[in-house]
């Protein structure tokens, strides 16, 4: 099953890797849903799906309510005029200055689709801020909404810092987080696809909320950049899994490289005694 969304970072390319390493349960939690790459392709009786994006959820609670007359709602926006960047500017101040809602999630698709390269990016005011992308003929994910909708029934999505999410499991979930990577170099950082970022400090801390839950009894699966700040972070994993996988957030296809990409496995600890 493929997202509706393009999403930096986005985890299709990789989830048979991570089924290989992520137990059973009664819950998938995922702090960091994104795309939902990977809810959607693994099965657990029910989800607990946050993000600290609230346009995105409030997208993905937007279809969960109203199926297949949002689908259509967010079709509307695809017609052949919109596909020009005097419309395309002209609904993303839209989007900004609106407080309806609903019009809000049918427009985020929109830009999603209709902006450069599929990125989700805000300035420092929190107004989105991607260019128009000048594709040819934007593709609408009719049957990719059809299907997110089908299996949302499963879910709760909530907006919410990765700690209150982390500190909500109980025994019984599986914890896979998907935080924006650590950059690659000093000049790669893409930490805002949220208003608020996502630096080295915070990077360290959700280290620490996952080593807590491990001796709480949780498992936790978690995906970075291979490097030697994550491995020191996550040095208490019982489990790595190296790979590498091809990136495909630049416009330029020839400097798609492959990037170093490690899986760093917390195994649940029986808590202590006492």
């Amino acid at each position: 099953m493929r997202p509706f969304l393009k999403w930096a970072g986005g985890k299709a390319r990789i989830v048979e890797r991570i089924k290989v390493v992520l137990p059973a349960g009664a819950r998938l939690v995922e702090p960091f849903v994104g795309s939902g790459a990977l809810f959607l392709n693994v099965e657990f009786p029910r989800y607990l799906l946050a993000d600290a994006n609230r346009d995105l959820i409030h997208c993905y609670q937007q279809l969960q309510r109203e199926g297949m007359a949002f689908v259509e709602r967010c079709a509307a926006y695809f017609a052949p005029a919109n596909n020009q960047p005097d419309a395309y500017y002209a609904l993303r101040e839209r989007f900004n200055a609106t407080t309806d809602q609903t019009e809000k999630a049918a427009l985020f698709v929109y830009l999603n689709r209709h902006g450069y390269n599929g990125l989700c990016r805000y300035n420092g005011s929190g107004g989105f801020n991607v260019p128009f992308g000048r594709y040819a003929r934007p593709y609408f994910p009719r049957e990719e909404m059809r299907s997110f909708w089908q299996k949302a029934a499963r879910c709760e999505f909530v907006v919410a810092d990765f700690r209150s999410t982390l500190r909500d499991a109980v025994a019984g979930d599986v914890v896979y987080c998907d935080p924006p990577y650590v950059p690659l170099s000093a000049t790669a950082s893409f930490t805002t696809y949220s208003a608020d970022g996502f630096n080295l400090e915070r990077q360290r801390q959700l280290a620490l909320e996952v080593e807590t839950l491990a001796r709480r009894g949780i498992p936790v699966v978690i995906s970075n950049h291979n490097l030697p700040f994550t491995r020191e972070i996550y040095a208490a994993a019982d489990e790595f899994v190296f790979f590498d996988v091809q990136r495909h957030i630049s416009c330029d296809g020839a400097r798609r490289t492959a990037a170093a990409e490690l899986l760093a496995v917390f195994s649940a600890r029986q808590p202590a005694a006492g």
